[in-house]
């Protein structure tokens, strides 16, 4: 596990998580696919959000079991909150968000979630 800083464009929102990067996947479903999100999921206890609470507008979908959190002043969407299937509380990071964090550098797991 690794401590990152992260947040979105415009600097509104801003947050630190400690998650493992070898752990990224990229979905493929209806929204992730046309965003382009690399995704890597901490427990919640491992996520402060340092500012911009006030800053977030919700979308949900599909099942609406997550909440996806993007920042209301240049709409990017650096993290999401939900419910792993063990029901545990996470937080689903865009690691196109964090600071120093190359993406392309990464190896994420592919995920269908068109098929869910």
């Amino acid at each position: 596990m690794s401590r990152h800083q992260g947040g979105c464009q415009c600097g509104q929102v801003r947050f630190a998580v400690e998650l493992e990067l070898d752990d990224a996947i990229q979905c493929n479903c209806s929204r992730c696919g046309k965003l382009g999100s690399v995704l890597a999921f901490a427990d919640s206890a491992s996520f402060a959000l340092e500012r911009g609470e006030d800053s977030l507008t919700e979308f949900r979908f599909n099942t609406h079991k997550v909440a996806h959190l993007f920042c209301r002043t240049c709409g990017i969407q650096s993290f999401g909150r939900g419910t792993a299937p063990n029901g545990q509380d996470v937080i689903a990071v865009n690691l196109r968000c964090l600071d120093g964090v190359d993406v392309f550098a990464l190896k994420p797991q592919p995920v269908d979630g068109k098929s869910f």
